[in-house]
């Protein structure tokens, strides 16, 4: 038996469809070894083209769906909030209801998200529950759903944010706290919930 040794994987895997007395060849193997170097090769290329067919995997191809949807392109920016702002554009096609206004903004925030209405006073509210702070891409979300909403509608959006009182229950001490070299954001992550809400922007 030849004692030739593949450096290809793919070039390997073919010689495991052919004849046995295949195996004894150098020439038949230094072929496959070649061919399977070019399948090495093209192989990722081809997954890389099929992955831009879908926003979740996108990354060169994003432009082209920011393209098809309208959207102003955003290259540069992470690519998690382009999916977002692609997907929430998706989702947001049609009647615009609480639940739609709710799934297009859950798109973007990336965790729960409350959405009430008022009816009566031509307004309603969106409500980020899972996340503390302001969503790196809210201006993203204000934009989209400006686009959505009935333009005699208006919105707030609130926000929830760590309190004194919620530090002071995790019982730690300021040298303890010091210690960790915490900025604020990751400081804001050692609590579990909250119970003040502020309210942003409004339209």
């Amino acid at each position: 038996m030849s004692d030739f040794k593949f450096n290809s994987k793919r070039g390997q895997a073919m010689l495991g469809y052919c004849p046995r007395y295949y195996e004894n060849s150098r020439v038949f193997k230094s072929y496959l070894q070649a061919s399977g170097e070019e399948m090495d090769v093209l192989k990722p290329g081809v997954e890389g083209v099929l992955d831009q067919f879908f926003v979740s995997t996108a990354t060169w191809g994003l432009d082209r769906w920011e393209q098809e949807l309208g959207l102003t392109s955003y290259t540069g920016k992470p690519y998690e909030q382009r999916r977002s702002k692609i997907i929430s554009k998706i989702r947001g096609i049609g009647t615009v209801t609480v639940k739609l206004v709710k799934i297009v903004a859950e798109a973007y925030d990336g965790g729960t998200v409350d959405v009430t209405g008022r009816p009566d006073q031509y307004w309603f509210t969106i409500r980020f529950v899972d996340t503390r702070g302001v969503p790196p891409n809210i201006g993203d979300l204000m934009e989209i759903i400006e686009e959505i909403k009935p333009a005699h509608l208006g919105v707030t959006y609130e926000y929830r944010f760590l309190i004194w009182d919620e530090l002071d229950g995790l019982n730690f001490s300021w040298d303890s706290l010091d210690n960790e070299n915490l900025t604020w954001d990751q400081l804001e992550g050692f609590a579990s919930k909250t119970t003040m809400i502020l309210t942003g922007c409004e339209q």
